[in-house]
């Protein structure tokens, strides 16, 4: 099938060499094409350019005009827990009242109740629920999303979370990661036995996972009150082993020591990070990994944000992604995550729409084929309603701005 869109008012993320991330003061950057087309042959975006240089005699596709609209490339959401059972509002309350994330959790609630709905539910179930937010996403603009197990806790919930997400990954147009996080949390009859439940994870959870061929990435919550760096060392060398690169939680709730261990383990990215000094962005500066800031659970919880001035005037990458989950961010919605990046953050229109994009694809491994406008990517692109400019889609944080979604070379909606 091929589709051609013509008359766009911005073509934006443009590439003509293609880059893995951006990168510090580059993140300011924004390249547009303006009064544009795009050509999409094969699933893939095949030509682009000034509606002046094109030819469109002989086109026999489909033909979609633009005028006034402008396309994006797909948001690339590299952090979320979507698939779970039922809700948490309940705890909302608690939050309200002043109860502490940590304060929740010893309660019983937090993952922990989750871990218990999610045991009480049918997989069958657990799919049609995790559908539902898959297809909301996809109407947000979200192209590409990771998704991670963690709310089982238990060998056989871990692998119904995993297989529903592998269904979810068949059964859709959006692309879909995989990411093991048995490491979660400790389950309540682990609560004096810790390293008992990293050894369950280790030697009975890991390998059931890559038997099953199940999960692409490996990840610990390393952080205070949950896994320790050495308890999350033994993990994720034994992840690796199985072939599952690291992505971890890090630095949400202290100084953890979970964003070194990450990059000693060359893991792909590092995520949350509201508490990172001088020593962190050093050891993530020597490194392959990106920094993933999720600013939509600082919101909800009310806690510290990132320093992610210093962090890009550093040089880093920055990755922003929604962390999609019933307890501390109940939204996939990336055009308020950008919103909350430019509001909360500080950040620039030009370095969330970035770090949305193609530096959240390189947080999930696929930059190479996502995230950005250029000849040979994957068609994953979403076309704008008529907006005034490009700075508009974080300026106007409540207002539905997507008009139409194409996944994979076809029209979604």
């Amino acid at each position: 099938m091929s589709i051609l869109i013509t008359n766009i008012k911005s073509l934006v993320c443009v590439e003509t060499e293609m880059h893995k991330w951006v990168a510090g003061k580059d993140m300011q950057n924004l390249n547009t094409i303006e009064n544009a087309f795009l050509l999409i042959e094969n699933d893939i975006i095949s030509d682009f350019g000034k509606m002046s240089d094109l030819n469109q005699d002989d086109f026999k596709g489909e033909t979609i005009d633009a005028a006034g609209k402008m396309v994006f490339p797909s948001f690339c959401d590299s952090h979320t827990h979507l698939v779970y059972a039922g809700s948490r509002e309940i705890e909302y309350g608690d939050k309200i009242r002043g109860l502490s994330y940590e304060e929740i959790a010893k309660r019983g609630g937090g993952i922990l109740n989750s871990a218990k709905l999610l045991h009480n539910t049918s997989e069958d179930s657990l799919y049609e629920q995790s559908l539902e937010r898959i297809n909301e996403i996809i109407g947000f603009g979200t192209g590409a999303v990771e998704i991670k197990s963690g709310y089982g806790l238990t060998v056989e919930d871990e692998l119904k979370m995993l297989r529903v997400i592998k269904r979810l990954n068949e059964n859709t147009p959006i692309t879909i990661k995989a990411t093991f996080l048995g490491a979660h949390a400790v389950p309540a009859e682990y609560k004096e036995r810790q390293d008992e439940y990293v050894d369950l994870v280790i030697n009975e959870m890991i390998p059931q996972v890559a038997m099953e061929e199940l999960a692409d990435y490996i990840d610990v919550f390393c952080d205070k009150g949950f896994f320790t760096v050495e308890q999350t060392d033994r993990i994720l060398m034994a992840g690796m082993k199985y072939g599952m690169r690291p992505k971890i939680h890090a630095n949400e709730l202290d100084y953890s020591g979970g964003i070194q261990v990450g990059v000693k383990y060359n893991a792909l990215s590092v995520d949350h990070l509201e508490f990172t000094g001088d020593d962190e962005i050093k050891s993530l500066l020597e490194s392959e990994t990106m920094p993933t800031l999720l600013p939509g659970a600082a919101f909800f919880l009310g806690m510290v944000d990132p320093p992610v001035r210093k962090m890009i005037d550093a040089g880093l990458p920055i990755a922003l992604a929604s962390d999609f989950n019933p307890g501390s961010s109940p939204s996939g919605d990336m055009k308020f995550i950008m919103s909350l990046g430019t509001i909360k953050l500080r950040m620039l229109p030009e370095e969330v729409i970035n770090a949305s994009t193609i530096n959240g694809a390189y947080a999930m491994g696929i930059s190479d084929t996502h995230g950005s406008i250029a000849k040979g990517k994957i068609a994953n692109i979403f076309i704008t309603k008529k907006i005034s400019s490009y700075e508009y889609m974080p300026y106007a944080y409540t207002s539905k701005l997507v008009d139409q979604v194409i996944l994979n070379g076809k029209l979604i909606s």
